[in-house]
């Protein structure tokens, strides 16, 4: 069973576009960061969700400000700060977590996400 699932994993990854794949991506940091519960400790846990979003967010954020990226400039600029109130974030949280800087980066992660897949949300 686990084979057949890791063969559809990796032919979904295969088969995303790059926008996809960058929501799938903050969706699955979003999902590791709620995976730790109400109860928010530091930790080797915290520590690794805290760390793949960040990761994430450095893979978006360098090629979302990169001057070669077609974005309009408002656009990378709007994701330079993003990515930097994220970086902060997950810097002051791995200092002292507490559950709504936690949901904050989960909050943050979902709507990027659904911009991506093209849910502008309601009142868009």
């Amino acid at each position: 069973m686990q084979y057949a699932a890791n063969a559809y994993a990796k032919v979904a990854r295969v088969a995303l576009s790059p926008r996809e794949a960058e929501a799938a991506v903050l969706l699955k940091a979003a999902g590791r960061l709620q995976a730790l519960g109400t109860g928010v400790e530091a930790g080797p846990a915290l520590n690794e969700a805290l760390g793949f979003n960040q990761r994430v967010w450095t893979i978006l954020a360098s090629a979302a400000t990169d001057p070669a990226n077609p974005l309009p400039v408002d656009v990378r600029h709007g994701m330079a700060q993003l990515s930097a109130y994220v970086f902060h974030t997950i810097m002051d949280t791995m200092i002292e977590p507490t559950r709504e800087k936690i949901e904050s980066l989960v909050s943050l992660n979902n709507h990027i996400a659904a911009g991506l897949q093209g849910d502008a949300g309601p009142g868009a």
